[in-house]
């Protein structure tokens, strides 16, 4: 089996990808935002900048579509 490398985020993006997390979290809707959610929608940011994605309004959007009915 074959796996492909985990990108590697220095300390700088990683600390952009949060702040692109919590503006994604201030746009959902209260009741969802739960720790559940939160984690949904950092992977799927984590998911699309390793994708190739940089533009924060694009990862932003991905992660309110992600969490905008809440957690399973």
């Amino acid at each position: 089996m074959s796996t492909t490398p985990s990108p590697k985020f220095d300390p700088t993006y990683v600390a952009t990808l949060r702040q692109v997390l919590d503006i994604a979290v201030e746009q959902i809707a209260v009741q969802h935002r739960t720790p559940a959610t939160k984690a949904m929608m950092a992977e799927t940011i984590v998911r699309h900048a390793a994708g190739g994605i940089t533009d924060a309004h694009a990862l932003v959007s991905h992660a309110v579509s992600a969490g905008a009915n809440g957690a399973p």
